[in-house]
């Protein structure tokens, strides 16, 4: 399934938001857990996401820090913040009232 580029882009922050309340993560390993959680259904591609993370930190949604072993590769991690916490609450509410009222309207279309 195909999504149009404006509800990808409208879903990348709760579904980032969602993902880093289950713990921290860098930035490829949130875009392999949403194509896992979506059955691969959305891939996201590293030029979508890490715009869309450098902005939540500047809004104060996450924060990041750089980790890594001695000897191996830096990754920045990203950890979702209380007002990243609060941000999700309040997307959650978004999502479900639209997705109430499209149903109310689909099935009215149906009878």
């Amino acid at each position: 399934m195909d999504f149009s580029k404006g509800l990808m882009a409208a879903s990348t922050k709760p579904l980032i938001l969602s993902v880093l309340k289950r713990g921290d993560s860098y930035g490829y390993q949130i875009i392999q857990n949403v194509k896992k959680l979506t059955g691969g259904t959305l891939k996201w591609s590293d030029g979508m996401v890490y715009p869309v993370l450098h902005r939540m930190e500047k809004e104060g949604f996450i924060t990041s820090e750089w980790q890594g072993k001695p000897g191996e590769k830096l990754r920045k991690y990203y950890s979702i913040t209380e007002r990243g916490k609060q941000e999700l609450i309040v997307e959650k509410e978004q999502w479900n009232f639209l997705h109430g009222v499209l149903s109310k309207f689909w099935e009215q279309s149906l009878t």
